[in-house]
């Protein structure tokens, strides 16, 4: 009969950011308008990376690609939370719950190894610009995407083959706004020891090993710009890469809070707070970081609006 019992719940209940209903209809409008924003970005620069026969280069076709994974990470997570603004509808079945965590996976994976492959370009124009087309032609570039999202797909994999094992039968309800693993483990009725510790293994392996290779190639090319005796060149090479590092910094600030770093001290409230960040303000603002300060994008925006 206890084993009946503990596979009774195929739903969860969804807490979303607040509880608060006066706030209910502002954040709607909030998240709607940064969801929009966000794909009108993200899509609208790959559009023009597509346009475009000058930015047919490797730089253009990894930024286009990481520009489609913030579109799939805000796609997996903000449409649910606007429905549940607008209509209150919490619940979530467990194939719609292990699927949307999936989708988010996946594309936050290929995301870390795409910003790696972005500063090994980085690294390769600004230390071999004579031999940059022959070290990247478009075919190891689209051998490292390939990857990136290979890696992305058996990640998302392995964590929810992992979920499957658990049991729901007691609490039902995730103090999250979207199915993220963590929240997931702390109403499981089956002991989650393995599913924390492969969360934590990869993560560390995942996160740090793309990260150090991040450093290692911009150290690399911070030397390079150093000894660059034109100044010219020196902060053409600096303004390239400085968008890069933003983006980094702000990607893997928040991914190691959450994942590798979080524990008791860490609240829920933090922990929303925390996800929000990567979940949809990353999408939002790379697109922008990526393309303000970019000369190439803005010009080829500029031809398209003539």
């Amino acid at each position: 009969m206890m084993e009946l019992n503990r596979t009774q719940l195929t739903e969860f209940v969804l807490r979303g950011i607040t509880d608060r209903p006066e706030l209910q209809v502002p954040l709607f409008l909030l998240f709607f308008l940064i969801y929009v924003t966000t794909m009108v970005g993200n899509l609208g620069l790959i559009f023009l990376i597509w346009k475009d026969p000058h930015l047919h280069i490797p730089m253009y076709l990894f930024l286009g690609n990481l520009a489609f994974a913030d579109a799939c990470t805000s796609s997996s997570v903000t449409p649910k939370m606007l429905m549940k603004f607008l209509n209150k509808n919490d619940m979530i079945s467990m194939g719609e719950c292990f699927a949307q965590f999936y989708f988010f996976c996946l594309s936050a994976t290929a995301e870390c190894f795409i910003l790696v492959a972005m500063a090994y370009d980085r690294y390769v124009a600004i230390c071999n610009p004579l031999l940059y087309l022959v070290v990247m032609p478009n075919r190891l570039c689209i051998q490292f995407i390939s990857v990136s999202y290979l890696i992305g797909f058996l990640h998302g994999l392995l964590h929810v083959g992992l979920l499957f094992r658990l049991t729901f039968c007691s609490s039902n309800v995730i103090d999250h706004f979207y199915c993220e693993i963590l929240p997931l483990y702390t109403i499981s009725c089956t002991d989650p020891s393995i599913n924390v510790l492969v969360a934590f293994i990869m993560a560390i392996f995942i996160q740090v090993s793309t990260f150090m290779s991040i450093i290692v190639s911009y150290v690399r090319v911070l030397l390079a710009i150093l000894r660059t005796k034109s100044e010219r060149g020196r902060n053409k090479a600096f303004s390239t890469c400085s968008s890069h590092l933003s983006s980094v910094s702000l990607f893997y600030g928040t991914l190691f809070i959450i994942y590798v770093l979080s524990g008791s001290d860490t609240d829920n409230y933090q922990g929303k707070m925390y996800s929000l960040f990567y979940t949809i303000i990353i999408p939002l603002l790379n697109p922008f970081i990526y393309s303000l300060r970019n000369k190439e994008v803005i010009g080829a925006l500029r031809k398209l609006t003539k």
